[in-house]
């Protein structure tokens, strides 16, 4: 049965509908996140998804490339407080500018553990343009001894 459910008392939410909202964003396979597995796939990349680089750390990236040591994050806009078009909530805003500020620090923290491993880390924003973040990531990866040799322009 579909109906109006009332939010729990501890809830974080605003409303009901603030709660559907939030609770049906995807934590994986986004647009952005397809359409870069694609062109990467299309380059002849092979790459694990949604797979933690460092055994034992509780940190998934959404592409690694393992063997290249390459682990790649496809960040929202919104919830990793992107300069450009994170915009202050209006409602329950110290709720989300603690929530954006802890997710930025555990990104940070992330990539600090990742470098310190050995790993090339590289955070795309959502809003870049897909075929030039690809480029990157490819360069990223041909770049590592022992792949293929090639180099992307």
């Amino acid at each position: 049965m579909v109906g109006k459910r009332p939010v729990p008392e501890d809830s974080w939410a605003s409303s009901s509908a603030t709660r559907s909202v939030m609770r049906g964003n995807r934590g994986r396979d986004t647009a952005p996140e397809l359409r870069i597995r694609s062109l990467l796939h299309q380059e002849g990349l092979r790459y694990h998804v949604s797979t933690r680089p460092l055994p034992g750390v509780r940190r998934t990236a959404d592409l690694v490339f393992s063997r290249a040591r390459v682990a790649v994050f496809v960040d929202g806009c919104f919830w990793h407080g992107c300069p450009d078009h994170c915009r202050p909530a209006r409602t329950n805003s110290d709720f989300w500018r603690a929530k954006i500020d802890g997710n930025r620090a555990r990104d940070a923290q992330t990539d600090r553990l990742l470098a310190d491993a050995g790993w090339r880390v590289i955070r795309i924003w959502e809003h870049e343009d897909p075929l030039r973040a690809a480029r990157r990531v490819a360069a990223a990866v041909r770049g590592f001894a022992g792949q293929d040799g090639h180099t992307v322009p």
